[in-house]
């Protein structure tokens, strides 16, 4: 079911609740209203008539009655006056109502009419005579009027109810629409165009809603371009390695096994002097060596491969530590570090030369400092590489590609990475890495 059609639901149900504990209540106040009514009208007519007639003895004749014509328009009773010998005479309640298509319907009645008591008044003559005067109830009239008030109250309640469903309709069909725009910008980021932008919208939860949509584009078009940069120049990267690899191998292994060719054709001629040929090319053989474990060392360490990530780690900062002497290098790295997987393995490493090469280049520092070890408590792995360096605004360097490199390596092993740094502070960078 759509939200349109529960809230109006809703709507609906709440209205019938109130009308039905608004009709329970206005017809308990009309009964007690009622009840009120014909009590005090009893009270008062019976003593307007006791004062009117105090001096029984002014009743000369029992027909003289004169006296009890003003009692034709009391409302919601019925008076009557019993004669000695039995005979009712009325003087009010006989008359009926002067527009009977107003009365209320008989279940109306029904539940508002109550029992009432009768009132009894007995009067003696001058001539020795009792007359009886009875006093019933006769709420009709009252019950009438209750009912017509009723009737107004429920129509307003009907009337607000309806003016209420329209209000919230109206509502509504405005926010169903927003939420309609919301949904279409929605769909056409979905594709890829996270420049679509949301409009300013008067209610303050959509216009909420849209300011974070629209911040949200922003960030996804400033990473999509700063993933496109960083695949440029990875791309440039990679080729700029293969140009070396190729210039290498021309340069290195062209020349040299050029070398070794026409060395070894020399020394088929008769009189050359092979001892000498053959110290040369053994010479070319180990330069070429040297050239592969080089080119090897740079694209995969074997060592890593083979004794593990830990003696890895320490042959590169021995490396390092020879290529700068006045680098005080210094790294704490458990033993666990070796049964890591693969990838975490080839990772981690590569984080830790690129730290080292950015520290090298950049940091112009004096000392660092590198800690890898496992966390058991955490099931994750912790590395901290921190240097005295410079430092500096990590606002300014935004648009580097070490360390962005080094968050999306990080970021693929669903790991996270902080980087803190302030200018003259030096800089430390901390990876959390989680553990399969």
């Amino acid at each position: 079911m759509s939200l349109r059609y529960q809230i109006i639901f809703r709507i609906l149900l709440s209205s019938f609740c109130i009308l039905v504990l608004g009709g329970a209540i206005a017809v308990w106040q009309a009964r007690l209203a009622v009840e009120k009514e014909v009590d005090a009208s009893t009270h008062l007519a019976l003593q307007l008539i006791t004062l009117g007639i105090a001096d029984t003895s002014s009743f000369r004749q029992i027909d003289d009655l004169s006296r009890f014509s003003s009692l034709q328009q009391t409302r919601h009773l019925s008076i009557q006056l019993r004669k000695p010998d039995g005979q009712l005479v009325h003087f009010a309640g006989e008359q009926q109502p002067s527009h009977p298509e107003d009365m209320p319907p008989a279940w109306f009645i029904r539940w508002v009419k109550s029992e009432y008591p009768k009132v009894e008044h007995r009067l003696k003559t001058r001539d020795g005579d009792t007359l009886t005067l009875i006093i019933k109830a006769q709420p009709l009239d009252e019950i009438t009027e209750v009912w017509q008030e009723s009737v107004g109250f429920f129509a307003s309640i009907t009337l607000m109810t309806l003016l209420t469903f329209l209000a919230v309709n109206l509502v509504f069909n405005k926010s169903l629409k927003t939420i309609g725009v919301i949904v279409d910008a929605l769909r056409v980021i979905e594709t890829g165009q996270y420049r679509q932008q949301l409009p300013q919208f008067s209610t303050a939860e959509f216009d909420s809603i849209a300011k974070a949509i629209n911040h949200m584009t922003v960030e996804l078009e400033k990473t999509r371009q700063e993933n496109r940069a960083l695949t440029q120049h990875s791309l440039a990267i990679q080729e700029e390695e293969r140009q070396r690899l190729s210039q290498e191998l021309h340069d290195e292994f062209g020349q040299s096994l050029t070398a070794v060719k026409v060395m070894a054709v020399t020394a088929a001629h008769q009189g050359a002097d092979t001892a000498k040929i053959t110290a040369a090319i053994s010479e070319i053989c180990d330069h070429l060596m040297m050239v592969v474990r080089s080119m090897m060392q740079q694209l995969h360490p074997l060592v890593l491969t083979e004794l593990g990530l830990k003696a890895t780690l320490e042959d590169m900062v021995n490396h390092w530590s020879e290529r700068n002497p006045d680098l005080d290098l210094r790294i704490t790295c458990a033993d666990e570090v070796d049964g890591l997987e693969k990838n975490i393995t080839r990772q981690i490493f590569r984080v830790i030369q690129e730290c080292l090469t950015n520290i090298v280049r950049h940091a112009q520092a004096n000392r660092v400092e590198i800690d890898l070890h496992l966390r058991e408590s955490e099931n994750a792995i912790r590395l901290k590489v921190q240097d005295d360096g410079q430092g500096c605004d990590l606002n300014t360097i935004s648009r580097g590609f070490g360390l962005r490199g080094i968050r999306e390596r990080i970021k693929s092993l669903d790991g996270e990475l902080n980087v803190a740094s302030q200018p003259g502070d030096g800089m430390t960078i901390t990876a959390w890495i989680p553990l399969p």
